[in-house]
Parts: C-alpha cells; structure tokens; sequence
C-alpha cells in the first residue's frame, strides 16, 4: 500500500510486543480485520528480551486466591483487587492459549510444566520457554502466526505519531509516513518508559510514546511515579551494561553478597525490598554493586544469561556478577478498565502501556506477561463491539520531542531513581521532556514511601494512601488521588 493510503480495519493494535500480537490473534479468533502498527520489525520488541516467565497457579495444592494473595502483598497496599483477581483467575488459560498457538513452555520428561520460584511468591509458578529466553520464544511463536494471518495487515517500521478522534471517540490514528488507519477500536500495546531513565534494563524504545499520544487525545494516564527497579542488573562489564539477570536465577538459589562477602538480604523477598536493600549497601560501602554469586546454578537451565555474560568476558561459572539496580518496569500507564478502556471511547491499552491498578506500588515478579495476555484478550473482545467510526477525524498529535536527551535521561535517574526528594523532583518538573515532568508530578504528589516509590523526605507509608491512585487526567499536567475499588 502506498504511504499516503488510508486502511480500514475493526481493530487497530499499536506495538507488536506480547500483548500486540495476542490483541491481534484474539481479534482475529473473533473474525476481526486487524492493523497492527509496529516502529521495529516483528520479534524485535522489547518482550523479545523479557527473561521472566508467565505466574499462573498451576501446580496442585497452588490456587488463583494463593497468587491473588502474593500479588496484593507484593503491590504495598496500592494493588486494585479486582484487577489482580482478573489476572489470578485468568492467567492459567491464557498458558493454555499459548500452548495451543505453539508456545512450548519447559516441561520435564512426563510433559508437566516445570514451574520455578520467583521473589515474592509462595508457590513455584512461573512458566518458562527456554529457560530465561522465554519473551524471545513467545514473541517469535505469536509473530509467526500474526504473520500467516490473512487477516491482520502488518505496517513494519511504521510509527503512529497521532491518534484520531471524532465526537469525542477514537477512531484510528496516524502514522509518520501520512498513512491513516480507520478502525472501531484502537489498542494501544506500546510498552512503558524505562528507558527515560539513564540506567535501565530496556531497549532504546521504552520511551512512554503511547502515554504520551493517548494524554495528547486526552485519556487520563494513572501511578505514573511508580515504576519497578530490577535489583540484579549487571553493571561495569563493558558490553553488558544493564543487562538483566533474571530473578528466577535466585529462585534457584543464586545469592547476594557484599564487598566482604557476606550476604545481606532475603534474596527471593520482593523486589522493592531487595532493590533497597542493595542500594543501602552501595550507600554504605561506596561500591558501584554487590556481587551474586550464580556458580551453583547449572547454565543449561539459564543460557543465554550464561552465554552473554561470556561474550563479555565474564565466566558466571566461576567467578561473581557485579549488579546493582536499574529501572526496569512502568507500574503506572494509561489509566484502564478491566477491559483496557481508557477514559477515552474507543481506546485502549495493554500491557505495560496500560494501568489497571494490578501491580499497585511493587510489581509481583512475572505477573507483567501474564498481564499481557489476560488484558489483551479483554480488550481485543472488548473492542469489537464498538461503533463503527465517524467521519470527520481530527489528529491529536504531540507538542514536543517524545525522545529524551541524554540531560533528561540523567536527570530522571539522579531525581526519579531509587531515592526521590521534593527538591530534586521539582527540578525534574521543569524538564523539557513532557513525560518526565508528568512523572515528577506524580511523584511530588505522593508524599509518602510506599513500594518502589521511596522519597527521603517523606519515608512512612500514609495509610490514607492505600489504594489510591494519581490520576493525571487527558490534557492535564496536575495529578489527583483516587480510590480504585
């Protein structure tokens, strides 16, 4: 189609990481027309990295209630119940569903899933394809099958720089090259904002884009203070900066140590707490890590973390990874249903470009791919049954740059890092990046400590703040606390 084409679809996905890809296939199942916009080819996405699995309660004496339980304990008081209950239930089909599009997750010689234990849990269940390659396995299983589908048009190397609306609905978007996509429902799939920060676990692309074009069309977005550190990320192995060495190598029984070798945390505790506890001990220590000690693990159970870390020069068999903590995940997003409505009509979003609330202020370790799946699913069924779209489009395009520079980058990771003050968030507040300044917003607003948001001059948790939420709303740059159910 030539660049200056209009395409008419039912469903209009944007990302093609997890939660794109199984948005289309579900739309598909339903007899949908799909478009599906993606900046990278398809299996380049930054689930193409994710190292973690997918937490579902699958093994006998485990229970959607038990995972509930872990999750809202993890989430620090913040977690939306209804929606982790939608994960908890749901989560174990949507493993079926992948089972039966081709995904083969581990399993042992019987053929039963092998479930590992990750932080935070108290249940092994945590499915993995290919060890810690499991996003690389899925994302090149469900591309494949986008891929042979008559159904769903792929726009390769096309980025959506608007998204229309008409009567106060969504009704497609616009990419750069001047195409158009006309559809009843426009699924936002884009991925979250970590790599706006200078030290981070994501590829380039994580920049907030989808956040930043459905605020623009004016959705509301929601806990955008709240993002997830990753404790075990390598550091000062030239090649390997911010590499993510998944949680699952501790949950099979990797451990932590300090400069003098001894270990200093529960390293299967949750994140948030494990996260702290190493950056108290780089405080103390002055060190740039700690140091995990993975010799006792089998490498054929974690390969490519393994053979990574050798082409960097660093033999994990024999000596100890230097890791401290890097931005890793977006609690917070665009502000959704438990179906991915937005706020506004006939949007959506999922994944981790969406916030219903589930991970509330500590993400529960390999909840996020489950989300993917669960959450797509509702939305794909969801979007169906919107209007057919009006005439009389308008764009709603961005004010400013969304890519950061380096000077923004430094300065969400010196202000929005580990440890936040008033001070330091206000200066971020006047920075030119419009997603950074929405972030220090919420941040500021929080005046408390709770999970992965830990601001020094505010280090209690408010008990007035549980379960409520910073709502940014569209067009909006002033975040307001509510109470999800």
């Amino acid at each position: 189609m030539p660049a200056t084409g209009r395409i008419e679809a039912d469903v209009a996905v944007v990302g093609a990481g997890g939660a794109g890809l199984f948005a289309a296939l579900s739309a598909v199942e339903h007899g949908a027309r799909v478009a599906l916009v993606s900046a990278t080819p398809l299996a380049e996405t930054a689930s193409y990295w994710a190292q973690g699995g997918l937490a579902a309660a699958l093994a006998p004496g485990d229970s959607p209630e038990q995972h509930l339980q872990d999750t809202v304990t993890a989430g620090r008081g913040a977690v939306r119940p209804s929606a982790a209950e939608v994960l908890c239930r749901e989560a174990p089909d949507r493993v079926r569903d992948l089972e039966r599009l081709g995904v083969a997750f581990d399993a042992d010689r019987t053929g039963r899933l092998l479930l590992a234990l990750e932080g935070g849990h108290s249940r092994r269940r945590v499915v993995h394809a290919g060890g810690s390659a499991t996003g690389r396995r899925v994302v090149r299983q469900l591309s494949a099958r986008v891929a042979e589908a008559p159904e769903v048009q792929v726009l390769e190397r096309a980025r959506a720089t608007a998204l229309l609306t008409a009567d106060g609905r969504c009704v497609g978007l616009a990419c750069e090259d001047s195409r158009q996509v006309s559809a009843r429902a426009v699924i936002l799939a884009t991925g979250g904002a970590a790599a706006l920060w200078r030290r981070t676990t994501n590829p380039p692309g994580s920049l907030g884009i989808g956040l930043l074009l459905a605020h623009a069309a004016g959705a509301a977005l929601a806990d955008l203070e709240l993002v997830q550190f990753h404790p075990t990320a390598v550091i000062g192995v030239p090649g390997r900066e911010g590499f993510l060495i998944t949680e699952a190598i501790r949950g099979e029984g990797a451990t932590l140590h300090d400069s003098s070798g001894e270990r200093f945390v529960d390293e299967l505790a949750p994140r948030d707490e494990v996260a702290r506890a190493i950056d108290r001990q780089l405080e103390l220590t002055g060190q740039h890590a700690v140091l995990l000690d993975m010799r006792a693990i089998d490498p054929a159970s974690f390969p490519n973390v393994f053979s990574a870390l050798a082409d960097a020069g660093l033999d994990a068999t024999r000596e100890r990874v230097p890791v401290a903590p890097a931005v890793h995940y977006s609690m917070g997003g665009i502000l959704t249903d438990l179906q991915g409505r937005s706020t506004l009509s006939g949007l959506y979003a999922v994944g981790e470009s969406g916030c219903t609330g589930l991970h509330g202020a500590n993400r529960l370790a390999s909840n996020s791919l489950s989300e993917c799946f669960v959450f797509a699913r509702r939305a794909a069924q969801a979007g169906l049954s919107e209007p057919p779209p009006a005439g009389g489009a308008s764009a709603a395009a961005l004010t400013g740059s969304p890519l950061p520079a380096p000077e923004t980058r430094e300065a969400m990771w010196r202000h929005a890092g580990l440890r936040r003050t008033r001070q330091g968030l206000a200066a971020l507040a006047a920075d030119r990046h419009p997603l950074a300044r929405l972030i220090a917003a919420g941040a500021l607003a929080r005046q408390e400590t709770r999970g992965s948001h830990v601001r020094v001059d505010f280090p209690d948790l408010d008990p007035d703040l549980d379960g409520c939420h910073a709502v940014i709303p569209g067009r909006s740059p002033e975040p307001r606390f509510e109470r999800w159910d």
